[in-house]
C-alpha cells in the first residue's frame, strides 16, 4: 500500500484507494485499538475515528515513514485521547448516571481475538496485568509484543526516541514480571 500511486489516490479522494486502505489495515488497526483499550465498542469507535482522521489528513502525510507507521501513530494518539476522556469521566462521575458508568468499565474477561481458547485464562490474566501498566509502557508493550511492530516503528508511532522505547519496554517487562510472578509461581509449576 505504501506505493506512490495509491497514496496519491488517497490524497485525491479516490474511493477505490480508500477501500483498499481499509481492506489492508482495518484489522490491524482494530486489533491495536482493542489491545490498548480492552473494550470492543471503544475499539470499534476508535478504529472509525482513526480512518476518518487518515482520510481527512492524508494530504499531511509527508512520506518520511511508512504509511502503516503513520497510521499507527494516529491510532496511538486516538487511543490515548479515548483513555484521557474516559479518565476524565471517571473523575467527574457524579455528572453521569450510574448506568452509564457501569457500562464503561472494562470487562474482566477481555480477550484479544488472536488468543486460542485453551489459553483464555492465562491471556485474561496477562491482559489485565498489561492494562495496569503506566500508559506509555502499555502502549509500547502492546505495539511491540502483541502487534509485532519493530522498535523503530514503535518509536515513530509514539513520537519517542528509540532508546526511550527500549527503556519503556524494559520497565514494562519488569513490571509485568512483578505483577505476574506470584500467579506463575502458584499455577504454572
Amino acid at each position: 500500500m505504501d506505493d506512490f500511486e495509491e497514496i496519491e489516490g488517497l490524497r485525491q479522494g479516490n474511493e477505490r484507494s480508500f477501500h483498499k486502505l481499509l481492506d489492508i489495515y482495518s484489522e490491524n488497526i482494530y486489533n491495536l485499538c482493542l489491545s490498548i483499550l480492552q473494550n470492543q465498542e471503544d475499539a470499534e469507535d476508535t478504529t472509525q475515528e482513526v480512518f476518518s482522521t487518515v482520510f481527512l489528513s492524508i494530504k499531511e502525510f509527508k512520506g518520511e515513514s511508512k504509511l502503516s507507521t503513520w497510521m499507527y501513530r494516529i491510532t496511538v494518539n486516538k487511543c490515548q485521547e479515548h483513555i484521557r476522556k474516559k479518565n476524565r469521566k471517571k473523575r467527574f462521575g457524579f455528572l453521569t448516571s450510574i448506568e452509564n458508568s457501569e457500562n464503561a468499565q472494562l470487562s474482566p474477561s477481555f480477550l484479544h481475538p488472536g488468543v486460542e481458547l485453551e489459553n483464555k485464562e492465562r491471556a485474561s490474566i496477562l491482559f489485565s496485568a498489561i492494562d495496569r501498566l503506566p500508559e506509555n509502557q502499555k502502549i509500547a508493550f502492546t505495539l511491540h509484543k502483541i502487534e509485532g511492530i519493530a522498535y523503530e516503528d514503535v518509536a515513530i508511532a509514539m513520537d519517542l526516541s528509540l532508546s526511550s522505547v527500549e527503556s519503556l519496554m524494559f520497565r514494562a517487562k519488569q513490571n509485568l514480571k512483578k505483577s505476574l510472578g506470584d500467579y506463575y509461581e502458584k499455577n504454572e509449576r
